[in-house]
């Protein structure tokens, strides 16, 4: 028989909470070959990420990729690597941080908020059975991607799945798909970007650059392509840009397959082969700064625009925590949440502390 979480420790007239689960990609425990092996072991083989049937894929992955690939990915780790750990750690941890102060102040009964990674630790089971121990009820799910794909949202929602399979008892459930045209997440990125040109100047273009994915994902139904170019497209409005002022790309292929064009390093050579002597590049795709924008972006594709004849590569960076970030990440939140006892304002915690009261006695009574 199956073994489910919780079987023996429930208690009648126990006190029910609400609970938010935040997750992000995820990151290895630190910036060694083993380390990210492990972490690339597992992001790469899931059957969401990359398309191909299972017995060809292990072979390409455990025979070629797994052995080069981690030495290399580790040596760009290390160049982002900070005394908090990964960017992209120590950033979502500041996110859960805040935001959990931010509903805090929003809603009169307590939330949790847990913060899992769909890939290495803290994992998703892990972070749900933290918001279980706290007889959370009610769970809304909160993928750190703006934009939906099969690639990044689809797989969180198996993981929780897959993790809510062993519990016996299943909270009521909601979750976030995207976010990509909220008129908050791009009223934040365009006040990132003119508080970036107030400080460092204006360069003469702006690259939106997203993480790419291969072309025949968009050709099979997914909307991610789509909803890149709806936020570039809202971003540039927000910002008063004429068509000549900005361009969307994609960037991280691997392979030899054809990806989302254009690719940014592509674009960015052309630009510098054309004399464009400043480029302002922001990635409205990733909620924090990781190792495609720290590294990738702002030193490989630097390196790569300056070789080309261009001048200077100036990097926007990610939302992170912003106070805009968060408040629009704790508005969306409580607007999934409506319905729910505990975004009520007629919430009443002593009412419920007593009805759990009347809930135990009667149990015993009942012999339960």
């Amino acid at each position: 028989m199956p073994r489910f979480i919780g079987e023996a420790d429930y208690q009648h007239g126990s006190e029910e909470s609400l609970g938010i689960l935040m997750v992000n990609l995820g990151t290895p425990d630190d910036p060694s070959p083993k380390a990210v092996r492990r972490y690339l072991a597992e992001f790469l083989w899931d059957p969401r990420v990359i398309e191909l049937p299972r017995p060809l894929w292990w072979l390409i992955l455990h025979g070629v990729i797994l052995r080069v690939r981690p030495r290399r990915s580790a040596e760009a780790y290390a160049k982002v690597w900070t005394d908090e750990g990964s960017p992209l750690m120590s950033w979502s941890l500041k996110q859960r941080k805040a935001l959990q102060k931010e509903l805090e102040s929003a809603l009169p009964a307590p939330v949790h908020v847990a913060l899992g990674m769909r890939y290495g630790k803290p994992s998703i089971a892990s972070a749900l059975e933290e918001l279980r121990a706290k007889n959370v009820r009610r769970l809304l799910v909160l993928p750190m991607y703006p934009q939906y794909s099969a690639t990044t949202t689809a797989t969180v929602f198996d993981a929780v799945s897959k993790a809510l399979m062993h519990w016996r008892w299943i909270p009521e459930l909601r979750f976030v798909g995207a976010f990509h045209d909220e008129p908050g997440y791009i009223a934040a990125l365009a006040a990132s970007v003119r508080e970036h040109w107030a400080s460092h100047g204006r360069g003469e273009h702006l690259l939106m650059s997203f993480h790419g994915v291969p072309r025949r994902y968009l050709l099979a139904g997914d909307p991610y392509h789509c909803q890149c170019q709806k936020t570039g497209r809202l971003v540039a409005e927000a910002l008063f840009l004429k068509d000549s002022d900005w361009t969307l790309s994609f960037q991280s292929r691997v392979g030899r397959e054809e990806w989302l064009r254009p690719y940014t390093d592509e674009t960015l050579e052309a630009m510098g082969k054309a004399g464009v002597k400043r480029v302002d590049v922001i990635c409205p795709g990733f909620s924090a700064d990781c190792l495609e924008t720290l590294e990738e972006i702002a030193m490989q594709n630097q390196e790569l625009f300056a070789e080309s004849g261009g001048g200077q590569l100036s990097y926007v960076p990610a939302l992170n925590a912003r106070r805009d970030h968060i408040s629009f990440l704790a508005q969306l939140v409580l607007r999934h949440l409506q319905g729910w006892p505990e975004a009520s304002p007629a919430w009443d915690r002593e009412a419920l502390q007593a009805e759990c009261r009347d809930s135990a006695e009667r149990a015993a009574a009942s012999g339960a």
